[in-house]
């Protein structure tokens, strides 16, 4: 059994910054040819990572990328995200776009990569969220749109087997270059990675490294499944507000 992706074309949908740099570094460090694709090109070099230009929300631009390529092994829909907009303070069209990068991009990404994906007996890995399985005031857009992609891997596993398997990542809080602007400074960023069950926030490759797990061939058999990655969930608020269980200042 072939564990390592070494040789295997893997494209990344968004893979210069964030997330998607580090999928896109741990798929060339185990020896994949990495193509990460995205509207505007890394801040800093990736290497082994080619980068081509591409507006994922253009399904032309995106048929004529995939037509372009020989081949593709491994399609890992990353490219997603939202600016912090709670529902009635914007129009209908921004929350629409949001659903539409976040849920139409990649179902428009790997329809185009399908023929190849078929070819190869390759994988797909979306990248989804926990904001898609609770309630997210603020980003619930995105939240929306990352529940209807769980939905859809699970509908493509089943339509697409047993040529090509499709499993999602929901990831939880992620140590980027721009946590700052979620979390605050480093005291931010430390408060909320207490929160966490495993003691601080993921790091892009701990990421990396689930994606290029559920796309070897150690995983051969997995299928329609949703690999959470988010160091244990969040600690249930009503934990700290019961007062049933709290140690007594009182001696017995």
């Amino acid at each position: 059994m072939d564990n390592s992706p070494s040789g295997r074309t893997v494209v990344v949908t968004g893979g210069t910054r964030g997330v998607g740099a580090g999928i896109a570094r741990a798929f060339a460090e185990a020896g994949a040819h990495v193509v990460a694709c995205a509207r505007r090109p890394p801040e800093q070099h990736l290497e082994g990572v080619e980068f081509t230009p591409l507006d994922l929300r253009d399904p032309p631009a995106v048929r004529a990328f995939f037509d372009a390529l020989p081949r593709v092994d491994v399609l890992v829909n990353n490219a997603g995200g939202t600016p912090y907009r709670r529902l009635a303070d914007a129009d209908p069209e921004r929350h629409a776009r949001v659903i539409e990068l976040n849920l139409v991009t990649p179902l428009t990404a790997s329809l185009a990569a399908y023929e190849h994906l078929r070819r190869a007996r390759g994988a797909v890995v979306m990248i989804s969220s926990v904001s898609g399985g609770r309630p997210s005031p603020g980003s619930a857009a995105y939240g929306a749109a990352k529940a209807g992609l769980e939905n859809l891997a699970r509908s493509m596993a089943v339509e697409w087997a047993p040529e090509v398997r499709v499993n999602t990542l929901v990831v939880g809080m992620v140590r980027t270059e721009l946590a700052h602007l979620h979390y605050g400074g480093p005291d931010g960023v430390g408060a909320v990675s207490r929160t966490v069950p495993l003691g601080r926030l993921a790091a892009p490759s701990d990421v990396g490294a689930a994606a290029v797990f559920l796309a070897s061939d150690a995983a051969a058999y997995i299928s329609g499944a949703s690999l959470l990655v988010h160091g244990g969930g969040e600690r249930p608020p009503f934990l700290d507000a019961a007062t049933a269980n709290k140690p007594s200042d009182k001696e017995d």
